[in-house]
């Protein structure tokens, strides 16, 4: 159902069975896939969201990026399938650098949340009420932020990370750990997320082994990732090759 007050530009495609609500806009080139409900007073354009999507009161989905280098470029957002999108949410079309930013599925991207130009996020990511991702930031499966953070351009952010509430993210984060505080520091394994994957037991202990080589031993980081590469869980793959694709460095511990 379409209320008689939303105003859909000519160039949209809505499937069948898509709900939207009063005074929405849904500019140009958007797409919007059956099942999906869109509040009242929301604003999409440039963008692709996907089935079975809720986007909330007040949301701007889409609009032009907050870079002063965008000259107008043609790009867009894209929702997976299944995400939330609660109020006053802000999604920033891509610039000419990715052409693109991506959220994946089945996230919930809670209210006064800002996620930037250029950004993916990848499915069942949650990010708290009034955090800010800056542009370029690349977050993995099954992250969660917390309220109030604050994320650096170009960082990344791991599978299965947790980071607590109020933290300023300026460093990459290995998947599977808690990290937490300004300018955040590693605070140990999110053990909880992984019991709650269904992680095996021995995958687990090797994830374990990899953060003492990592933050415990005397070891330098590249002779400590050279050891992890001996490593035949995928899991400790994953944190080399997480580590490898780093740019701006990775967060560590607080020792002392």
């Amino acid at each position: 159902m379409i209320h008689q007050t939303a105003i859909i530009d000519k160039s949209a495609v809505i499937d069948d069975n898509v709900e939207i609500g009063p005074y929405s806009v849904i500019g140009p080139e958007t797409f919007i896939k059956s099942g999906t409900k869109i509040h009242g007073q929301s604003v999409i354009e440039y963008a692709e969201v996907g089935r079975d999507c809720e986007i909330f009161n007040f949301s701007s989905i889409g609009k032009r990026p907050q870079d002063l280098k965008y000259k107008g470029e043609k790009t867009k957002v894209i929702v997976g399938d299944g995400t939330t999108v609660r109020e006053c949410v802000t999604l920033n079309r891509g610039t000419a650098a990715a052409g693109q930013t991506i959220v994946g599925k089945n996230c919930l991207i809670m209210a006064c949340a800002h996620i930037a130009h250029d950004c993916i996020i990848g499915d069942s990511v949650i990010v708290g009420y009034s955090t800010g991702i800056a542009g370029h930031v690349e977050i993995d499966d099954s992250a969660i932020l917390s309220s109030g953070i604050g994320v650096h351009q170009f960082c990344k952010i791991g599978e299965s990370v947790i980071i607590g509430a109020g933290s300023m993210v300026n460093m990459d984060i290995i998947p599977y750990v808690t990290a937490q505080g300004d300018r955040v520091v590693i605070a140990g394994l999110n053990l909880i997320g992984l019991k709650r994957k269904k992680t095996k037991l021995s995958e687990i202990e090797n994830i374990k082994d990899a953060y003492r080589i990592l933050f415990m031993s005397k070891l330098m980081l590249e002779d400590a990732v050279v050891k992890l590469k001996e490593s035949s869980s995928q899991y400790v793959k994953e944190i080399v090759s997480f580590i490898g694709r780093s740019q701006r460095g990775i967060a560590r511990p607080k020792h002392g």
